[in-house]
């Protein structure tokens, strides 16, 4: 069996951190990986750990998370984060070895440097499971070069959750997978057919933050004909974000549109269940979009950005309508057209569903173990 390390910076719940909850549970259930998780940082995410029975152990950093991935970020400051983390990385590497890991994966870009330096204290090979497209829109060119280069020099392995992102590595070389996030079967929740065009019901899903896009819906939904009779805005924030969220605030209320704020929701399900329309529209490149798959698998009709992993989920006109990202016109010419055909909305939605089946966790599991064994299998033969 192979003894895999999953390192993490965070333990907050957000969407990279929960992929890999699934993920640990996944490769468990399976029987050919022996998965716990590494944290530098306590928080909720250990609790849902322990609850499903994963090893999780918690080695504090002293460190600032974001001065190294944060575009911008002057040459002073990146340099002491990342002496910080090199110094994290070889008391790291201590605990890695005593878990008698085979591999160790890191689950980030800051994890990636600290990972780098323990898995080499360690004796074992180090895997980058990459969330984020490594490029210049994420993390400015300079910081983008630099962390291609450091994957390239430090990774036996690569694991990316799209084939989008996979193109913004370097994996000349290199064992390289596309593991999409793979969501769970969860309970079938009722929903009711498709509502008349006068009662439709919109949602969109995310954490509330620029790149993600709420201000271009409701662009959007102040140009459409067809206007929603309710649309939820389900999402937290987080890092300083909360001026954001106020801005949407009063631009909904000026433009008085009918939309509620939820605030975060552990589970968005029962939100797509209660949704004819469920909309993403990132002004960036998606690294993947699990909201897209979430809400296929609830039976929504889905109008995603076109660029990154959506394009890879859905098939235009098939099960989901793809629009230029940032475009509100664009976006509200495809809700008026939803709105005000119910057929189109059901017939989507059905196929939807089938779609999302391709997108199990199941199938992350396998391709991961794929990698691993293929890593570990070069380390064990690897001249000494």
């Amino acid at each position: 069996m192979i003894r895999a390390v999953f390192l993490a910076h965070t333990a907050a719940p957000s969407g990279a951190e929960l992929a890999t909850l699934r993920l640990l549970s996944a490769l468990r259930a399976e029987g050919v990986v022996d998965a716990s998780m590494l944290l530098t940082a306590d928080g909720p995410l250990v609790d849902r750990l322990r609850t499903r029975a994963i090893p999780v152990t918690v080695c504090p950093g002293d460190f600032d998370s974001r001065s190294l991935t944060r575009a911008g970020s002057g040459p002073l400051r990146l340099l002491t984060g990342a002496v910080a983390l090199i110094r994290l990385g070889t008391r790291l590497g201590t605990t890695v070895r005593a878990h008698g890991a085979h591999v160790l994966v890191a689950q980030s870009t800051k994890a990636l440097l600290m990972g780098a330096v323990a898995a080499r204290r360690a004796g074992i090979p180090l895997v980058w499971q990459v969330h984020d497209r490594v490029s210049a829109e994420y993390f400015g060119s300079p910081l983008a070069v630099a962390l291609r280069l450091l994957g390239r020099l430090t990774a036996q392995g690569l694991i990316a959750n799209s084939r989008s992102t996979l193109h913004t590595l370097s994996t000349t070389g290199r064992a390289a997978v596309v593991a999409y996030p793979g969501v769970e079967a969860g309970p079938d929740l009722a929903r009711a057919p498709q509502r008349d065009s006068s009662q439709v019901r919109i949602v969109m899903v995310g954490r509330l933050t620029p790149w993600k896009g709420q201000d271009v819906l409701l662009r959007a939904l102040a140009r459409m004909r067809h206007r929603p009779a309710a649309v939820h805005l389900v999402g937290g924030t987080f890092f300083g974000e909360q001026d954001y969220r106020a801005e949407l605030e009063r631009t909904a209320t000026e433009l008085g549109l009918p939309v509620e704020f939820t605030g975060h929701a552990d589970d968005p399900a029962p939100y797509f269940a209660q949704a004819d329309i469920a909309v993403h529209c990132s002004v960036l490149a998606e690294p993947f979009g699990q909201v897209v798959v979430e809400a296929m698998g609830a039976g929504c009709a889905v109008v995603a950005a076109g660029a990154g992993g959506p394009t890879e989920i859905i098939r235009p006109e098939l099960d989901g309508l793809l629009t230029p990202p940032g475009d509100p016109g664009a976006l509200a010419a495809a809700l008026d057209r939803l709105v005000a055909d119910p057929v189109l909305r059901t017939r989507l939605g059905t196929a939807a569903r089938d779609r999302a089946r391709d997108f199990t966790i199941t199938a992350t599991a396998r391709a991961v173990t794929g990698l691993l064994e293929q890593v570990t299998a070069r380390k064990a033969v690897a001249p000494r």
